[in-house]
């Protein structure tokens, strides 16, 4: 089916004429399909000797019509073919006088008299919005939706005595989406392929190769549904059935039922996922649950218990309002214009005499469709507005609910003063004065655009780490909140305007983000402080400063995500393009852990933003005040609601939901191997949906006697003791070459002795308190252990004897590889030393690598042959050589064995899109399938040569 389709796009692209076979053609139709069927098949070659169209309404020209006489073709405008079954002897004649070999009725709501569809030499051939038989008549495409037809399309038939009931030419068809509505189905596949369809119909025909396949004598045969009175909606049915009549019927006739004793009709609906909003009760006739009107629509209740919502409602009056407006009666209230509006008002009025060229004055009560506008009109009024009226930004369905003139003015009035606007964020804050600021820390839930507690209001502390006191109590996320989330991320994508959004639009909210981030870096990373104990200036540097970096770099990428053309062998005499295309895959959940809490979100949600997907995020239990802080930035930032969402909690609850959840598409996880296990097998259950796992690890760092030996010993406890040890990538063994083990001992024990251990927020504090108790416990007891197995404890092993989880950094040797000090990671300010003998390259690089983890690695040499060979048999994904802990934001970074996989940083790995190998061709469908290498990033700093 593809391939012909792939032909007619590649011929409409250059205008060339790849066959011989032309034919003289009689267009009957009308509308911009029509229109489009006679473009196209004009640059095939075919003549189009006459277009038989319908008269002009309202002083204005059908489409067809339109180009048809722009080109010099003859056009004829008949109001009516026959006359009491008789056709009329003067049409039939301006027919007969063109001459056509072939009818083409592309779209056409007359009645055509058998004598002139049978007249020409090969008959007459129709477009129907069917897969006949399915559905037959005018409302096929409706009937396809109020039915639950899982499969649409369109049938190209030879024309018969007009019941839709002759040979079958060619059939399209395509996947009904559960939210589709009659003009979804029609923008996405019905108008554009049914016109490639019809010209590759009349090719065929030409060529002698089209099909006629008679149709089955039984089939559906419905009748027309224009009928309002047809349209009412019968309640005790469930929510999937009542959605679809209700979509079915929209636009036209529209569903309706009777509500406080008027006809009301419902547009706009789709099935709600999820938990039921708040909202108002409304009680509707013959439904045996009210419905809710809440802030974003009406929500309904099918017999089943399950939910859809609409969005939009017209009352009796033929006014249309939001369903959330109902119970305020809409915009009732005139406005008063200022001088400004007024100008406002006279250039829109011109706009509208220049689109209603047939009404000789605008008034008041002008209707923008009764006067003849079509939806390419309300295009137009939107993109004239936008440039006459200082960019005042308008989207069609503003248009599509105010259609009289004084009705426009005043939504755009209201537009203009920003009465329209969200609602202003409101915060409810937990103020402390701390650092020389007053800090502002958001505690609740951040979804759909607000903060709100938790569904059952339960909350729990977050405790800080240098004192061990209190900083607040925080909303702790129910299987309801996340829930509400995720269908808040799922609507965002789907309805709303992130989904519609462009990139580089995209891009500059992100842009603005990372700006507000930076402005707020102080406030950040004092509440890093706070909540983490990161020390204050680690915190500004690095976790504040790199999550602004990464927002930065990632927001550049949002409008250079790109596929690429694939040259494949072509079957002459045919000529096909084949491209891969990324798209965003939609809703993506996030979870993060403790160590570095904003740059860890920044690191994963950057990523997923730029590709054009929402995000639900839950933050570490122990550290979720700055990702609630982000949130509240990210509205600041101008994010659509819906699009961030952010659920303190449990991972047991809220985590282990997320990774069962459905309508996620894609899960990041960074934390222990094995959660990391329990959730890829959750991810796999429920929809497969695609996982990236950061987790455990066990980086050795080896260290040869030809190194620069200061540098080895400042960088290898920067290797262990940044960020407190709570470092993922930390060194968590390091092998020190025999004839400079002893040296390189004491002097990192000297450096350790130096260290200042203290209040993160002092500025000459060199290492900070743990994260939190449990943690510090477990960091004692691995101390512990490795005593009890006979490795030396040289320095520290204990807790600082002070308010708060601080611990001495510690420094063990004597670890033998059997130990547990050598096989676990401790996460926290522990140096682990094991010896090897000299000149041992190839021993210590296999003790190195037995360990199931693989996250990061590093060599300190100065012989370059050893640094490559070493570095290359690495099991890591990241080599760090000659320095540790240099990451940037444009190198991808991940591990291999159970330190998981997937990237995070840099582009081609981790922004999260549709897969980059998945080939699309108009001649078929391809998937190309690789074995993706092993990627490894090397950080290696300038040599000097001397």
């Amino acid at each position: 089916m593809l391939r012909r389709g792939g032909q007619a796009l590649r011929r409409f692209s250059t205008g060339q004429v790849y066959f011989k076979n032309k034919l003289k053609l009689a267009l009957i139709g009308q509308s911009l399909f029509g229109q489009e069927v006679y473009s196209h098949l004009c640059k095939e070659g075919h003549r189009v000797v006459g277009v038989f169209t319908v008269p002009d309404k309202d002083g204005k020209a059908d489409p067809l019509a339109l180009a048809a006489e722009k080109d010099g073709t003859p056009v004829f405008k008949f109001p009516r073919w026959r006359v009491k079954g008789k056709t009329i002897r003067e049409v039939a004649e301006a027919y007969r006088s063109v001459g056509a070999e072939l009818n083409v009725l592309p779209f056409c709501t007359q009645f055509i008299p058998m004598d002139v569809i049978d007249n020409p030499k090969h008959g007459s051939i129709i477009y129907h919005p069917s897969i006949l038989p399915r559905h037959r008549g005018a409302s096929a495409i409706n009937w396809t939706l109020i039915m639950g037809d899982k499969k649409a399309g369109f049938s190209v038939f030879w024309a018969d005595d007009g019941l839709d009931t002759g040979p079958i030419l060619l059939q399209r068809s395509c996947d009904v989406e559960p939210n589709d509505t009659v003009d979804a189905l029609y923008n996405r596949f019905l108008f554009p392929e049914g016109i490639k369809a019809m010209v590759e119909a009349v090719q065929l025909i030409a060529d002698g190769k089209a099909p006629c396949i008679p149709q089955p004598e039984e089939g559906a045969t419905y009748e027309g549904i224009q009928k309002k009175e047809n349209a009412e909606i019968s309640w005790d049915q469930s929510a999937e059935v009542l959605h679809n009549w209700i979509r079915g019927h929209d636009k036209v006739p529209g569903a309706w039922t009777e509500i406080n004793g008027q006809m009301v009709t419902f547009y706009g609906s789709s099935l709600l996922n999820g938990s039921v909003p708040p909202g108002e009760p409304l009680e509707i006739k013959g439904a045996k649950k009210p419905g809710l009107v809440t802030k974003n629509g009406l929500v309904l209740f099918g017999n089943d218990g399950k939910a859809l919502m609409v969005r939009n409602l017209q009352l009796e009056d033929g006014k249309m309002i939001p369903a959330s407006q109902y119970f305020s009666g809409g915009e009732t209230s005139v406005l008063e214009l200022t001088a400004e509006e007024v100008k406002v008002a006279e250039t829109i009025k011109v706009i509208w005499a220049g689109i209603l060229s047939n009404v000789p004055v605008i008034e008041d009560s002008t209707d923008f469709f009764k006067s003849g506008a079509s939806s390419m009109d309300v295009v137009r009024l939107v993109e004239e507005i936008r440039q006459k009226c200082g960019g005042l930004q308008l989207q069609s369905e503003d248009v599509y609910m105010a259609t009289k003139f004084e009705d426009f003015i005043q939504k755009v009035v209201r537009k203009l003063r920003g009465e329209d606007r969200e609602a202003e964020l409101v915060v409810d804050y937990v103020s402390k004065e701390v650092n020389k600021m007053t800090v502002k820390m958001p505690y609740q839930c951040f979804i759909n655009g607000q903060f709100t507690d938790a569904d059952d209001g339960k909350t729990y502390d977050t405790i800080n780490p240098t004192d061990g006191s209190t900083i607040c109590k925080v909303s702790y996320a129910s299987l309801v909140d996340v829930d509400k989330a995720v269908a808040a991320a799922k609507d965002a994508f789907e309805n709303g305007e992130w989904g519609r959004m462009n990139a580089r639009e995209r891009g500059r909210l992100m842009y603005r983000l990372a700006d507000l981030l930076e402005e707020n870096q102080e406030e950040l990373a004092t509440i890093e402080a706070l909540d983490s104990g990161a020390v204050y200036t680690l915190a500004l540097k690095t976790h504040i400063g790199m999550s602004v970096q990464t927002f930065r770099y990632f927001a550049g990428w949002c409008d250079k995500i790109q596929g690429s053309t694939i040259p494949i062998n072509q079957a002459r005499p045919n000529r096909n393009l084949t491209f891969t295309k990324k798209e965003p895959l939609g809703v993506c959940a996030i979870i993060i852990p403790w160590n570095y809490p904003l740059m860890m979100l920044a690191w994963k949600s950057a990523a997923c933003l730029a590709a054009g997907n929402t995000l639900v995020l839950k933050p570490a239990q122990v550290t979720p005040l700055t990702a609630l802080k982000f949130a509240e930035l990210s509205a600041k930032a101008g994010f659509p609601k819906g699009v961030i969402n952010i659920l303190p909690g449990s991972g047991g609850t809220a985590g282990q939901r997320l990774s069962e959840h459905p309508d996620i598409r894609k899960l990041g996880f960074t934390g222990s191997t094995l959660i990391g296990k329990q959730i890829m097998k959750s991810c796999a259950l429920s929809n497969l949906k695609k996982v990236s796992l950061e987790l455990g690890g066990k980086s050795p760092l080896i260290i040869f006697n030809d190194c620069e030996l200061d540098k080895a010993v400042r960088m290898g406890m920067g290797a262990v003791f940044f960020n407190k040890g709570e470092n993922c990538i930390a060194a968590g063994r390091l092998f020190v070459e025999e004839s400079i083990h002893d040296e390189f001992v004491t002097r990192v024990v000297e450096e350790i002795k130096k260290m200042k251990i203290g209040d993160p927020l002092d500025r000459s504090t060199d290492h900070g308190p743990q994260n939190h108790k449990a943690h510090l416990e477990k960091l004692l007891q691995y101390c512990e252990t490795g005593v009890k197995e006979g490795a030396t404890l040289v320095y520290g092993g204990k807790q600082v004897p002070r308010p708060g989880f601080f611990m001495e950094p510690t420094v063990f040797t004597d670890v033998e590889d059997h130990m547990y000090l050598a096989k676990e990671e401790s996460f926290g300010p522990i140096m682990v030393i094991s010896k090897f003998h000299n000149g041992d390259i190839d021993g210590v690089l296999q003790r190195a690598n037995n360990t199931e983890y693989g996250l990061a690695s590093g060599v300190f040499t100065r012989d370059i042959n050893k640094a490559m060979y070493v570095s290359e048999k690495l099991d890591a994904g990241t080599v760090f050589i000659n320095t540790y802990n240099k990451t940037d934001v444009a190198a991808p970074f991940g591990g291999v064995k159970q330190s998981g996989f997937g990237k995070d940083l840099g582009y081609c790995q981790s922004l999260p899109t549709g897969p980059p190998d998945s080939s699309v061709c108009f001649c078929s469908t391809l998937t190309s399938a690789s074995v993706s290498p092993l990627l490894k990033t090397f950080q290696w700093p300038p040599i000097r040569l001397e």
